[in-house]
């Protein structure tokens, strides 16, 4: 059957007029609609193994523990290349898979090769972790905050507290990673002298800490006919409960355990530092969900932060840092490329091939090509 489209549309112009007017009106909302990322939404076969043992030097780490793991590894079908970084108390191996194995077959194959040798590694490191590396979860700005006023504990739970908290509520941020700031702790500084004079090790007193400065299930039991749950309540509430806690000692006596040194609430080591224009400040990198826009993020992101701001004016919130200048950069060049491209072509038209020009020329006259003898078109 012979469909001749071409006439038809010629002898009625205006279903096809409609038909492309209705085309060319979805593909504009349709191309509006398309996100502005940096990176393609593709899911790339790299996973990540991380064991950490606190103290541990490098060197018995890589012979105890990521040779180990790197054989284990290497056995494993599909893997393209792996490398392993080693520091004090962390060993971090990441592997890389062809393109067409599966992702989540390439976690399943190495959390597998893990469990086997599980058994052959030191027991005292910590349960190793295993994930998969999602290039969509790159931070895409950082900011950073600073309060003149506030100590550095205050600034650091402003911004746990308040300001993750609120950006945790925009829609498509999937992660907020705090660098600088300190963390809380509760220190114990125990006295050698007092120790010994008392018959009791640094060990003992930490056992028993643990196991009295903690809340505890218990059940269900029955209580006046009804049934009730049933919990151990143990845990202190404050740094004088703690400072006043009963520590067993040899031959069934008891001393609180600020008689054995000196308990405060203080702060923990500080192991990332965050500064911006030569002064500390409390820094937080902020990525977006998987198949969400990067510039629809950053100006969400913006708003919320300008809100805080406005709420908070004794805390400055600056942009330290953002990849979407740059990706939003690009965006711009492509379209503004492809519309030249577009009006030029449609004003000169299409370029001719000057190959395609018969040469006139004699039945006589040759020309060698290739090494061997054509005649020329005349």
């Amino acid at each position: 059957m012979n469909w001749n489209i071409s006439a038809w549309s010629i002898r009625t112009p205006v279903p096809s007029l409609v038909l492309f007017m209705v085309l060319i009106a979805l593909g504009y909302v349709s191309f509006g609609q398309l996100s502005i990322t940096r990176f393609p939404n593709i899911d790339l076969p790299i996973v990540q193994v991380r064991v950490y043992q606190s103290g541990a030097a490098p060197s018995e780490l890589e012979v105890q523990v990521t040779r180990k793991i790197e054989d284990a590894i290497a056995g494993v079908n599909g893997v393209k290349h792996q490398t392993s970084a080693v520091t004090e108390g962390s060993s971090i191996t990441t592997i890389e898979f062809r393109l067409e194995i599966n992702q989540d077959r390439a976690l399943n194959d190495v959390k597998d090769a893990i469990a086997r040798i599980r058994a052959e590694l030191p027991r005292t490191i910590d349960e190793p972790i295993i994930t998969r590396i999602e290039v969509e979860g790159l931070p895409i700005v950082t900011y950073g905050a600073r309060a003149p006023g506030m100590t550095p504990e205050e600034l650091s739970w402003f911004v746990d507290d308040v300001v993750i908290r609120a950006l945790q509520g925009v829609k498509a941020v999937s992660q907020i990673e705090r660098f600088g700031g300190v963390e809380r702790e509760i220190r114990v500084s125990l006295d050698p002298d007092r120790l010994l004079a008392f018959g009791i090790t640094a060990g003992d007193v930490n056992r028993q800490l643990r196991a009295t400065n903690v809340d505890l299930a218990g059940g269900r039991g029955e209580i006046a006919g009804r049934e009730q749950a049933i919990r151990t309540l143990a845990g202190k509430q404050s740094v004088a409960d703690l400072a006043a806690t009963a520590i067993v000692l040899p031959r069934g006596r008891k001393v609180r355990l600020d008689e054995l040194g000196s308990v405060a609430d203080s702060t923990a080591e500080q192991r990332t530092f965050a500064a911006l224009d030569g002064r500390p400040v409390v820094a937080f990198a902020i990525s977006r969900a998987k198949g969400a826009s990067d510039v629809v993020v950053a100006a969400d992101v913006a708003r919320k932060i300008a809100e805080l701001q406005k709420a908070h004016p004794n805390v400055e919130l600056k942009l330290i840092d953002s990849m979407v200048v740059h990706t939003l950069g690009s965006y711009h060049s492509t379209m503004k490329t492809l519309l030249e491209g577009a009006v030029s072509r449609a004003r000169f038209g299409p370029k001719k091939d000057r190959g395609t020009h018969p040469v006139t020329a004699s039945k006589q006259e040759e020309t060698q090509c290739f090494g061997m003898h054509l005649p020329l078109l005349r």
